[in-house]
């Protein structure tokens, strides 16, 4: 089967393509539309469809929107009910739930040639499910937790896997939504609702959970899989803080507190799951499943011997999940995803014509591994643009910027290229047989999705990577999945000793991930890196902003034409 996942209608619009179980191609449309997050949760952007990504899904694949067998939808509109029943503040939920019934049409519209009655509504948690069930290695038999803001009408899925099926076992009914009362708190703290959650995650580390006795009235499991979650006060505990006004050390306990809150009810959530199943293995998806604390605590202290979470967990993660459900209902066996990395790429020669017609100096070392460890060392900012770009918020060594992590004062200065808040940490990467001597957690990691304790004798060695807490969310690099990040690694070491690399994402606050070499030429231009590694070609600041003849490079073949270029980028022409 031929099988093309859609997510449309909150956030995170994003498409992915299955064919014959396998995962070929997956993409959100931030990366394509260069808005963050695609659009706003709100109803009045429901209609909106991922076309870019989804017509880049096909193409990659060679079809046509007639070629395909089915198209997933993750939203049921049947399954749900109007919001003043589910008691939720929303008076135009109904126009949202106009545009999910209508959802075939437009897709027929954005995909000319797709018949309507190939257009499948798959329940939202359903898809959830489904893309860390059939995602997950090893995962035949598992048990399956899917915890998020809201679906059709609820906010909660429980779910075991027995071979091609998924089964629910139990739902947490709206309004009580363990993702809405974290959104609440991030408005309440300054922050962007339903985008800046993770800053709430990276906040509470610099607090003390003294107020999580008394959340725990308003947040709390039930003891049957489900939990109370709604009506926090959240003024009686601390004043909202004005955006852009920064913190007071109230507002991180705040933080704090809440945090203990979601995970001790996560943690019950899994004990009455794996009471259910008495399955090794627990897959997760869902945005809440995005907050790597929790995920640590549940590995660490859970039933659960193994914890493996979708690296596209948010609303994206649904498109590939809708297209799995849908395969495996089909008859298809469906395979683990390969990686995170199914998005674009280009090939060595189509990274020197963007280059050579942006007009800037290039070099093509023997090794480009090599020469950005040696800039590494001698402390410069890397952009490191390599292969196939990311599906999911974490840069894993595709679209990255990379830094030596034994500068300490490298984390304020990437926090300045990128411009965001200086209590925002950054990451390590380090290859996967390594992590065992400098972190202690959930090994291997290769999603950043768990959070580690940095082992005392490397907490002064890689001070840039440490968080305030002594933490450091890692990415583990497989040598056979990533030989040239795992090149550099070790290239990196043999000058400084450290085998350790600071990996942060390759953008620039409020602008999604760098996903094609223009949007990398863009980043460059505008933040003081020093260095652009792209494909085996460097390009270096000192260079960038001059057109002396020396460093003139003579162009192979004809310029791209414009619509050339927008073809390449997923444009229509």
């Amino acid at each position: 089967m031929r099988v093309l996942g859609i997510n449309a209608l909150f956030h995170d619009p994003a498409a992915a393509l299955v064919i014959d179980g396998h995962t070929v191609a997956a993409a959100e449309e931030e990366r394509f539309s260069r808005r963050k997050h695609g659009k706003r949760p709100v109803p009045f952007a429901a209609w909106e469809l991922p076309y870019r990504s989804a017509a880049w899904c096909l193409a990659e694949a060679g079809l046509r929107p007639q070629d395909l067998d089915a198209v997933a939808y993750s939203f049921d509109p049947d399954l749900a009910k109007p919001a003043v029943d589910m008691g939720l503040d929303d008076p135009w939920d109904p126009l949202r739930l106009t545009y999910a019934r209508e959802a075939p049409s437009f897709l027929c519209d954005a995909l000319p040639g797709l018949e309507r009655e190939k257009v499948q509504f798959v329940p939202h948690h359903m898809a959830h499910a489904a893309s860390s069930a059939f995602a997950a290695p090893q995962a035949e038999r598992s048990s399956v937790l899917v915890v998020d803001g809201r679906g059709e009408s609820t906010s909660h899925l429980a779910a075991r896997r027995r071979g091609t099926a998924v089964e629910p076992l139990h739902s947490q009914q709206l309004p009580h939504s363990l993702g809405l009362v974290y959104e609440e708190l991030t408005e309440h703290l300054g922050f962007l609702r339903s985008s800046d959650e993770y800053k709430v995650m990276a906040l509470a580390s610099y607090g003390r959970p003294r107020m999580a006795a008394e959340l725990a009235r308003y947040v709390h499991s039930t003891g049957d899989g489900g939990f109370v979650a709604k009506d926090v006060p959240w003024e009686s505990f601390a004043p909202a803080a004005r955006p852009g006004r920064g913190w007071s050390q109230e507002h991180a306990d705040l933080a704090a507190g809440a945090q203990r809150c979601l995970e001790d009810t996560l943690l019950d959530m899994v004990r009455w799951l794996h009471g259910q199943t008495h399955d090794e293995l627990l897959t997760m998806a869902g945005g809440v499943a995005l907050n790597c604390v929790a995920n640590s605590r549940l590995a660490t202290e859970g039933p659960f011997s193994r914890v493996w979470v979708q690296p596209a967990a948010g609303d994206a993660g649904t498109a590939l999940g809708g297209a799995l459900a849908l395969a495996s209902r089909g008859g298809d066996a469906t395979e683990p995803m390969p990686g995170a990395d199914l998005g674009r790429q280009w090939d060595d020669a189509e990274l020197r014509e963007w280059l050579t017609t942006a007009g800037v100096p290039i070099e093509r070392p023997d090794d480009v591994a090599e020469t950005v460890a040696q800039a590494l060392a001698d402390d410069a900012i890397v952009a490191w643009f390599q292969g196939r770009s990311e599906y999911g918020p974490r840069a894993l060594g595709h679209r990255s910027l990379l830094a030596h992590p034994g500068r300490a004062a490298n984390l304020e200065r990437l926090n300045d290229v990128k411009g965001r808040e200086q209590f925002r940490p950054v990451a390590p990467m380090v290859l996967q047989e390594r992590a065992p001597e400098i972190f202690e957690g959930p090994l291997p990691s290769p999603y950043m999705l768990f959070v580690h304790d940095v082992r005392a004798a490397w907490l002064e060695r890689i001070p840039a990577v440490v968080h305030t807490d002594g933490t450091a969310r890692i990415q583990t690099v497989d040598r056979e999945r990533e030989p040239l990040v795992a090149r550099m690694l070790a290239a990196f070491e043999r000058r400084t000793g450290l085998p350790v690399v600071v990996n942060t994402s390759l953008n620039t606050a409020g602008r999604p991930m760098v996903d094609d070499p223009r949007d990398a030429l863009e980043c460059f231009g505008s933040s003081p890196v020093d260095l652009l590694a792209i494909g085996p070609y460097v390009v270096r600041r000192a260079g960038f902003f001059q057109q002396p003849e020396e460093f003139a490079i003579k162009r192979p073949g004809r310029t791209p034409r414009p619509e050339a270029l927008d073809a390449v980028r997923g444009e229509p022409t």
